[in-house]
């Protein structure tokens, strides 16, 4: 584990904005939170956005009573990861990639005036998971475009635009072009990830034949959660985190996140990605 590392953004450089998409609440969270704890730490402004309300993401109830606990739940979220947090009142299970919520999606770009917008990418078992990067896809050349949405200012710059990790294959891999160690946060975003309880304690667990297992206490709790991060790296990740902090360093780090760059939006050099990345000039 890198220890000691104090967070520090060149005074004369303007801090980078990042909105992070994901389909339902806590969706950003697993995605990109140890990255957003970083980016927070070091004073850029960070945004989730859930693009459906999750109101039917649990056995045992749903409709407004869900969608009303989740939203509880992601601010409470968003305060333990040091982000502002907002879902949009769309129904979990029913999202398609419709004009309006595009729109509503260029807004929200536009409106945080965002460097960096993240993804999930669009092959994925969940069709909330594949709409939302269809339609965030479909806002990234449109942010630019006066005419579209113009009661909203349009960026001047198009973003660069990120997909989140995964493992699906077909019909292609994920490309690791970034990767950003968050050993030093790894406990923090665990923590944060817990303040969605219908969802770790209850709906994933039940999901998976394990509610039987789920613990009672706190610290067991976040253990829980744990789990799913002592597998490792993978091998093209690892690949990835060697490039960005070096053999001697990368070959230290257990815990990272992963990006890929999508070819829509601006294609940065390496040292616009370690600008917007300012963690990744910390070796």
């Amino acid at each position: 584990m890198i220890t000691g590392i104090t967070f520090i953004v060149n005074a004369q450089q303007e801090k980078p904005r990042i909105i992070v998409f994901g389909a339902h609440p806590d969706d950003c969270d697993g995605d990109a939170g140890g990255t957003a704890i970083l980016w927070s730490k070091m004073g850029c402004a960070v945004k989730f956005v859930s693009v459906t309300n999750g109101d039917a993401g649990h056995q045992s109830m749903g409709g407004g009573a869900l969608a009303k606990r989740r939203m509880a739940e992601a601010m409470e979220a968003g305060r333990r990861f040091g982000v502002e947090y907002e879902v949009l009142d769309n129904h979990d299970g029913e999202l398609t990639p419709d004009l309006k919520i595009r729109k509503d999606i260029i807004r929200l770009i536009r409106e945080w005036k965002a460097d960096v917008v993240i993804t999930p990418r669009t092959n994925d078992y969940h069709p909330d998971h594949r709409y939302t990067g269809i339609l965030v896809q479909d806002a990234a050349y449109m942010v630019i475009v006066p005419n579209i949405v113009p009661e909203t200012p349009p960026l001047t710059k198009n973003p660069v635009f990120l997909y989140t990790q995964d493992n699906f294959q077909k019909p292609n891999p994920f490309q690791p072009d970034i990767a950003v160690a968050i050993d030093e946060v790894i406990d923090q975003k665990i923590y944060a990830m817990a303040a969605h309880e219908s969802q770790f304690f209850e709906w994933l667990p039940w999901t998976a034949g394990r509610l039987d297992q789920v613990p009672k206490d706190e610290k067991a709790r976040l253990d829980f959660i744990a789990q799913r991060y002592r597998g490792g790296i993978p091998d093209n990740i690892k690949e990835s985190v060697i490039k960005w902090y070096g053999d001697e360093d990368g070959s230290k780090i257990k815990y990272a996140e992963a990006f890929e760059i999508c070819e829509f939006g601006r294609h940065p050099d390496e040292n616009e990605i370690k600008r917007l990345f300012p963690m990744l000039g910390l070796k």
